[in-house]
């Protein structure tokens, strides 16, 4: 089936300051924060339904957005300034919060709001409904761009790039619910507090306390070429759902086992991509395997973290076997080993990944790994800019982490599954993600 050609007219950038005078200050970014491996922006694309009734109320859509967006970043006036390498530590970021502005850009494409859905769910052509900022290095990118497009006849699209070194998924989340509420005028603000920047809490000790092997950051031998083949192949966007009834027959293969596991719907459906990502990659049995997954740690910590804190708090926990273990082995085994993963997050385990972060030439090691994170605590769906919930609301792109987010357009809580592989495994890791039952199917 031939897909509709998605092409944009766009205006220039201009930039968008707070609505009101803001601190002049720098601000210190943790350990979390700054890591290499999140140098780069969270990017979301949420598509609506912008009847002519709204049409007539609110005008143009792209000045809905940039008024309000001028209004929240007085809230959130760090995402209006500018990141840059500290004086004092070169290899550390800061903030300078010196309200230039975000980067805002309003846009038209002749694809009709029908027209768009037709396009897979992410689609490499959905880029060009961000701007793409020409930059030297990614500090000089502007932390907050935004793109809104109108589709002909009544969509609206709306992108948005967040630099993840100012904020994870969660306080990203935070952001973008507190500024639709804005744009939306809602008189009540809740369930979303005030921002809280807070980053000090976070800060190493003095000194430096590391007390755990960390083996998300210990490389392990990559005995079949795993990291030539990921970079050299051609990687094929997947999305597949499940729904609620298929998740719930997963977890119950986890406890139909002898050992008395139980465990929760991400437990399952994580330990389950991570053995058919194992098994269509066709991975030599002696291999070892890394499942890094991002574990929020507001929680753990102590004291815990104050409502409102939108920084990175997750650390990656790490559950690690051989193939021949994690594919010969029942599936309550790889669920065990995610449960004993998180259960190694206390707050000395959290205090010792910052530390051991001090170390700027420190990062994950991706190379045995599959990476996983959960996206659907964040209630995308939710996201009203005043024209409804959103028709889709997910990442703008998927590359190589797999993303688990709730499924847009299907009830009881389906869930869809989002990873790039390689072309040559596509078929295999599909096969395998429907045989949900815990018996190994032959290979097709």
């Amino acid at each position: 089936m031939l897909l509709p050609d998605l092409q944009t007219r766009t205006q220039a950038p201009v930039l968008v300051p707070p609505s009101l005078p803001t601190p002049f200050e720098c601000l210190y970014l943790s350990n979390l924060d700054d890591q290499l491996f999140l140098r780069f922006s969270i990017k979301y694309l949420f598509l609506y339904h912008r009847k002519d009734n709204d049409k007539e109320n609110d005008g143009d859509a792209g000045e809905r957005i940039k008024t309000a967006l001028g209004r929240v970043l007085v809230y959130y006036y760090p995402l209006a300034g500018r990141l840059r390498r500290s004086e004092k530590e070169p290899d550390k970021l800061e903030v300078v919060c010196n309200g230039e502005g975000a980067l805002f850009v309003q846009a038209h494409s002749d694809l009709t709001l029908q027209e768009f859905q037709r396009l897979p769910k992410p689609c490499k052509s959905w880029r060009k409904l961000l701007h793409k900022v020409q930059a030297d290095s990614f500090v000089d990118i502007p932390p907050l761009v935004v793109q809104v497009t109108e589709l002909k006849g009544g969509g609206v699209v709306v992108c948005v790039a967040i630099s993840h070194c100012l904020c994870d998924g969660l306080g990203s989340s935070q952001f973008v619910h507190t500024w639709a509420q804005i744009a939306r005028k809602a008189t009540d603000m809740d369930p979303f507090p005030l921002p809280y920047w807070g980053r000090e809490l976070l800060r190493p000790r003095n000194p430096l306390q590391i007390q755990y092997s960390h083996p998300e950051f210990r490389p392990v031998p990559d005995l079949c070429n795993l990291k030539s083949r990921l970079s050299s192949d051609t990687l094929v966007r997947t999305s597949l759902r499940f729904t609620g009834d298929q998740l719930s027959a997963l977890k119950r293969t986890v406890c139909n086992d002898k050992d008395g596991t139980t465990c929760t719907s991400f437990e399952a459906i994580s330990s389950h991509i991570w053995r058919c990502w194992i098994r269509a990659m066709g991975l030599p049995g002696g291999q070892s395997i890394k499942l890094l997954f991002s574990a929020n740690v507001r929680h753990k910590l102590q004291p815990q973290l104050p409502a409102g804190f939108y920084g990175n708090a997750f650390v990656l926990a790490c559950a690690e076997s051989t193939v021949d273990e994690l594919t010969e082995r029942p599936l309550s085994y790889a669920v065990q080993l995610l449960q004993k993963a998180k259960a190694r997050l206390s707050d000395d385990y959290v205090r010792s990944v910052i530390d051991y972060l001090a170390d700027k030439s420190v990062r994950p090691d991706m190379v045995a790994s599959l990476v996983i994170s959960q996206w659907s605590r964040m209630e995308l769906m939710e996201v009203d800019f005043g024209w409804g919930k959103p028709l889709h609301a997910g990442p703008l792109a998927s590359d190589i982490y797999c993303l688990l987010l709730p499924s847009s357009s299907a009830p009881n809580a389906a869930l869809d599954v989002l990873l790039s592989l390689p072309e040559s495994v596509l078929h295999r890791y599909a096969f395998y993600m429907r045989s949900i039952s815990d018996f190994a199917p032959k290979s097709p």
